[in-house]
């Protein structure tokens, strides 16, 4: 678990505001769920994301989402794992492959980024704090995941890896870009590898 607490220069949780923050959610509270879900819920309803609300400048660190309060789901993923590392919880980065436009009908599709923590009690736990808005209800409710976006097409896909830091590809939009707009027409996307089916 010893990767999933670390500090790196993306999930920067050594960053003052951030650890004044982790404390502040979890002042007086001894259950590691309830630190968690004050954490994914805090993240979820204060940082504004990107595309939703027209917002530059594009954020990636942990610390640059918390002072400027907004950010891409990759972004805001970074906070969340940074919350939870300050307060000893370990956490970790995941990915969906999604539709990235609003019909999800046709292509292009785009990586989506969101959270697992290990909680003792369940073991990892995935949490998506994108934002939720009309048609995206994501909640914190272990053992049950309740995500942003279920899984429709064939060519969408939840990637089963547990990241302790951010992919490059990531890290590449968002440094690349300085506009929500410029992110939004470059999303990030990997190709999934399909293993042929065994002849009998």
């Amino acid at each position: 678990m010893k990767k999933y607490l670390e500090v790196s220069k993306y999930i920067d949780w050594d960053n003052s505001e951030i650890t004044c923050l982790a404390k502040s959610l979890s002042v007086g509270i001894l259950s590691e769920e309830e630190i968690t879900k004050n954490c994914f819920e805090w993240v979820r309803d204060n940082i504004r994301h990107s595309s939703d609300y027209k917002m530059n400048p594009v954020t990636c660190k942990a610390s640059e989402v918390l002072a400027h309060k907004t950010g891409y789901c990759y972004a805001k993923s970074h906070l969340l794992t940074a919350l939870l590392r300050a307060n000893g919880i370990p956490a970790g980065l995941c990915y969906q492959r999604l539709k990235a436009d609003e019909g999800r009908d046709r292509e292009p599709f785009c990586l989506h980024g969101l959270n697992a923590v290990f909680l003792k009690k369940y073991g990892w736990y995935r949490m998506d704090a994108r934002g939720n808005k009309d048609g995206v209800n994501a909640q914190f409710s272990p053992p049950k995941e309740q995500l942003a976006f279920p899984i429709i097409l064939n060519s969408e896909a939840d990637l089963p890896e547990i990241w302790s830091k951010p992919l490059s590809i990531i890290i590449s939009v968002l440094e690349k870009y300085e506009t929500y707009k410029e992110v939004y027409d470059n999303l990030p996307d990997i190709e999934l590898i399909v293993q042929p089916e065994k002849s009998t």
